[in-house]
Parts: structure tokens; sequence; C-alpha cells
């Protein structure tokens, strides 16, 4: 038996009133998650606990079988790991955004997408300028990085709004509370200095484009320990496609194969095609292979209707209607990893709809792959974390 997963990230969300009272997964022209859904198990499944902040970093903890709670690892470190940064006992990896501020409000959480070479070159700069025995700084994927600081534990228990929370809202009460805020709000404030006199950022104002005017640290955590490998937990070999270091860090920890697929990015630009062939070859030298694509989540995060419609569109015409063409015996289960509803413009803790389908699955009746179609079979899985069990029952 083989297996294999979709994460459709955020891409369940609220009713709409410019959708008809429809949510954008509701108004989105799926043919291959509603068949597969037309002859398999659909539900809803919490996969984020109660009292956890609704991130992908639980959500997609609980995707994979893993408990969010007794299995926790702070984002930060999540997503070092995914850059291969070693941290030791006495550092925390915090994720750092690079955003833009105006009038004190959240102008952009993402720099306007700024493009991963401009922003390499900017952490660099920030690097250059900061960088002591205490801090480093390590340029990731477009907006999103990683800080270092080390012998300065109490980070673990600073209060932190994620950016993205707050999209044109006002930062005041928002920024870096209680202990150790000091010391982060005293490098902001340096590194804002230096982010106004760095090159690319002079280039981006000039051209009439978004620059990057502060880091935004957040998510803290600690050197992870006692993760138990996936294929020791489930006796099977698994790989991962991903255009985020998330859903990779969580990869590298679980002992899950990482797939490196030209192509494959975080957002409207991923080459879906690209990313469903890689993930499908793989599949033929493993058991399960997982398909990340975050391009629904960080349309929520913009506001866009008609875009995260879009990124739902082609995940299931390029990535589902690829692989359930596959061949063989294969179980499918599809899902998003939490909602992102476009009125927010952030994510919420609530169930999200799950497609399980394939040989052993049974049909419970549903037609459609939906919020309000998943609701009706009265099927929950809570925690969610057992979907995973579900897929691979025997």
């Amino acid at each position: 038996m083989k297996y294999c997963i979709v994460i459709l990230d955020g891409a369940s969300g609220w009713p709409l009133d410019e959708l008809g009272g429809r949510t954008t997964l509701q108004a989105a022209h799926t043919p291959h998650l509603d068949a597969l859904a037309g002859r398999g198990t659909l539900g809803l499944a919490r996969t984020v606990p109660p009292g956890t902040e609704p991130s992908s970093s639980a959500a997609c903890t609980s995707i994979l079988g893993y408990d969010p709670i007794a299995d926790y690892v702070g984002r930060g470190a999540i997503e070092a790991a995914s850059m291969g940064i070693r941290l030791a006992p006495d550092e925390v990896a915090l994720r750092m955004n690079l955003v833009n501020t105006a009038g004190g409000v959240m102008a952009s959480y993402s720099t306007g997408h700024i493009s991963s070479t401009e922003a390499r070159a900017i952490v660099m700069d920030l690097g250059e300028a900061l960088v002591s025995e205490e801090l480093r700084f390590y340029p990731g994927v477009s907006y999103r990085h990683i800080l270092v600081v080390k012998g300065h534990p109490e980070l673990l228990e600073t209060t932190y709004t994620p950016p993205h929370d707050i999209s044109d809202r006002p930062l005041d009460g928002h920024l870096p509370s209680g202990p150790g805020s000091e010391f982060l709000l005293e490098l902001m404030e340096r590194a804002r200095v230096v982010l106004k006199r760095s090159a690319p950022n002079v280039c981006r104002t000039e051209a009439g484009e978004v620059a990057a005017t502060d880091i935004w640290p957040f998510w803290p955590g600690a050197a992870p320990t006692g993760i138990v490998p996936f294929g020791e937990k489930r006796r099977i070999s698994a790989a991962m496609t991903s255009g985020v270091d998330l859903l990779n860090g969580l990869a590298r920890l679980t002992g899950i194969d990482r797939l490196d697929i030209p192509g494959v990015t975080d957002g409207a630009d991923n080459d879906y095609r690209m990313q469903a062939e890689g993930a499908l070859e793989a599949l033929r030298h493993h058991d399960l292979v997982v398909i990340h694509v975050e391009t629904p989540d960080e349309e929520g995060h913009a506001g866009s209707i008609e875009g995260k419609i879009a990124g739902i569109e082609a995940i299931d015409r390029e990535v589902v209607g690829r692989a359930i063409h596959f061949g063989g015996d294969i179980r499918f289960l599809c899902m998003p990893d939490h909602p992102t509803p476009i009125a927010l413009k952030t994510h919420v803790d609530e169930p999200v709809p799950f497609v399980l389908a394939g040989p052993g699955i049974d049909h419970n009746g549903a037609a459609a792959f939906d919020e309000a179609s998943a609701a009706t079979t009265g099927h929950l899985l809570d925690p969610g974390r057992l979907v995973m069990d579900e897929l691979l029952r025997a």
C-alpha cells in the first residue's frame, strides 16, 4: 500500500458575503477533491488542541500523527532545523520577519512579499552590523528568517504576536512584552537604523516598492529532544515536499526525507505540476509522501478571495488530479492544516475538513469536499493526530 497526503495550507475558512455565503473552499472548482469525497470518508479534524496557538506548527504536527503538546517544539527551532542550524542548549531560535510598519501600523507583515535574493542581502547587512556572541542572523525564504539568541532563555517566556495577526492594525499592545522583551525591543530599535541604510531597501524605496522598516521576532524555540522518528514510529518510509521552512523543519526533526523539487515555492508562483510529479516519483521509492502547498494560506493572509480560490483550484487540478491517476493501491488524505478566514487574514483553531479515500476506506455519504459537507457527516477526529491512524490502519 502507498499513501499520499496533500496539505492545502489554510484552505478552509468562513462564509463570505462576496461569495453568496459560501467559503472559498465551497466556491472553488474542485472536481478531484469532490470525487475523493464521493468515494471515501469525509469528516472534520481538530488539528489545533485547545489553548494551543492556531499555527501550522501545531496543526501540521497533528497531521503527521504527533502530539503538538507532548511533542512540542517551538516553531523557531523547527524552522532553524530546516536550515541546518544546530542550537546549543543555551540558545533560543526565533522566527524573524522583515516587515514594513508605517504610522504605528503593521502595513506589511511580508515587506510586500520581498524576494529571497533581496531579503538575503538585507539579513546579511543586519548580521554584519549587529552580530555578537549573543546574536546570529540566518536568511531564509522571502520575508521569513531566523534569529538565534544565546544566553537569554527568558525569551521562551516572552509574549509575542505574529505580525500576520495584525495586518493593517496598530502595533500598540502587540510588541514583545514580559520577560526578555526589553532585550528584543532594544534590538528592534538598533535593527531599524541598519534597515534604513541597507542598499536593497534603499533601492526598493526608490522604486516605489515596499521596504523593510523593521525586524519582528516571534515564535521562539529551543533545541528539541525526544522526538521519535516517523519511520520508527510508523514502520514505513516517508518523504515530503514543501516551499516553507516550517514543514521542511518538521521533516528533518521527524526523519522524513525532504524532496528538493525545482519550482516549489511558498506562493502563487509555485510550480504545482513539478511539485506533484516530483512527489509522485518519490512515492515509487517511499511508502508515503506528503505534498504541502502554502498558497491558500498566503492568499488568506493577504485577504485575497480570488487568490485563495485560484490556489485551491490549482492544487485540485495539478496536484490531486495527478495523484489520483498514479495507479496501484494508494490511499489519500487531503486536508487543510487550519482555517485562514479571509475576514481575519490570520488563523483560527476551528476543526478542518479532511477526506480519506482508497482501498479499505468506506464511503460515508458525502459528495463534496468543503466545511459544511464535512460537518454534516458528524465524523469528528479529536485530537486531530488520529487522522494519521485512520490513514494507515490495516
